[in-house]
């Protein structure tokens, strides 16, 4: 459920507000009020001061409705939920491997705190604890954290993340084995509202579907869709992708795994596995056609061309389940001021969402072939 408009619970409408106030003033005074008259200019600078006293009534009326709240309002209102903390932001992770010279006869301490970057040296990461590398080895994989809070520190893939800032005994290299992730922003209104809504599963420990799906969006605010079911007795699969459309990386599902499995949410009897949506491909072929004598220019509606497919396929990628549905693309393409589209892909196609305890699927854009047809006349 998205967030709702501004609700009004009283009218400001100043021809209203004027006639009132004069048919008043003439009650009580038995005054005709005229047009031009001083009484009436009075009056219509009365009904100013009372339309913005309702417009702030209004305003503090839609405050006190989490659907409507922005800001701290709806931090306030955060009480009322089991959500009560608007989610900050959370720094990106991943596991690094430290290596030394050469094996020794004892542990070599890698301490805390230990930092280490990329070759430009755009971010500093750092290990949490102290780590060593047991004696006759010579490496160790010890996970960091990125110093900047955010998705900033997401995508790094391995080898990326290759300096070492702190040395430590026999030191020679490290690397990062796994891409960075688990970065996320601050949660927007709009996110906050949504897990509050969500949390309200979270008072059952039951294995209430909603209240996994809770517990696993709360651990980022990059996750856009959670599904969960159970294919079999016991057995609890979370599916998990990411506001890019993307299925989530190894340290997200660590993450949302280590969520679901706390004994103040899991039962005692649920396995929980988090697992990957199936894929279903589709392709975008189309030709537009532009109306001759049109105010735009071909490079103007090339480009809300573009830009409308652009949004369809973030649109079609954004939730586990939802159709393959080219006529919302078609709708898409004509607000751009085109004449008209002929479409050959994507067809329509049904995708599971995962009610009937089978994988759920998610829509990815496999090619896109967009042809300017020209101008045509009526």
């Amino acid at each position: 459920m998205g967030r709702n408009t501004e609700y009004q619970f009283i009218s400001t409408d100043a021809a209203e507000i004027v006639s009132l106030l004069t048919t008043a003033y003439e009650k009580i005074t038995g005054i005709t009020v005229h047009p031009a008259s001083p009484e009436h200019l009075f009056i219509r600078w009365m009904g100013n001061i009372i339309i913005q006293e309702r417009v702030l009534n209004n305003y503090t009326g839609n405050q006190n409705i989490p659907s409507r709240a922005e800001g701290r309002n709806l931090d306030a209102l955060g009480e009322l939920f089991l959500e009560q903390t608007r989610p900050g932001a959370k720094p990106a992770r991943c596991t690094v491997r430290f290596e030394i010279s050469e094996a020794q006869r004892f542990a070599v301490l890698v301490p805390a705190g230990t930092r280490v970057t990329d070759t430009g040296g755009v971010l500093i990461w750092q290990t949490e604890a102290d780590i060593y590398v047991p004696a006759g080895e010579t490496s160790v994989d010890a996970e960091v954290v990125c110093q900047t809070s955010g998705t900033v520190g997401n995508g790094y893939v391995p080898g990326q993340i290759d300096t070492i800032m702190d040395l430590y005994d026999y030191c020679t290299k490290c690397v990062n084995i796994t891409a960075s992730d688990t970065g996320a922003d601050m949660a927007t209104d709009e996110e906050y509202y949504e897990l509050m809504r969500a949390s309200m599963d979270g008072y059952s420990c039951a294995g209430a579907r909603g209240g996994y799906i809770y517990f696993a969006r709360r651990v980022s605010t990059e996750i856009a869709d959670v599904i969960a079911n159970s294919p079999t007795p016991g057995v609890v699969k979370l599916y998990i992708l990411m506001e890019n459309g993307e299925p989530a990386g190894e340290e997200i599902k660590n993450a949302v795994l280590a969520a679901c499995n706390e004994d103040t949410v899991r039962p005692l009897t649920d396995q929980v596995f988090v697992e990957d949506a199936e894929k279903i491909e589709y392709d975008i072929s189309c030709t537009y056609y532009i109306q001759e004598g049109v105010q735009k220019s071909a490079a103007e509606l090339k480009a809300a061309v573009n830009a409308a497919v652009k949004e369809y396929a973030a649109w079609q990628s954004a939730r586990m389940g939802r159709d393959i549905n080219p006529s919302y693309l078609v709708g898409l393409l004509m607000q751009t001021g085109i004449k008209r589209v002929e479409l050959t892909a994507p067809v329509f196609t049904v995708l599971r969402d995962g009610s009937d305890r089978t994988v759920p699927q998610v829509a990815a854009l496999r090619s896109l072939d967009v042809v300017d047809g020209g101008y045509e006349d009526e």
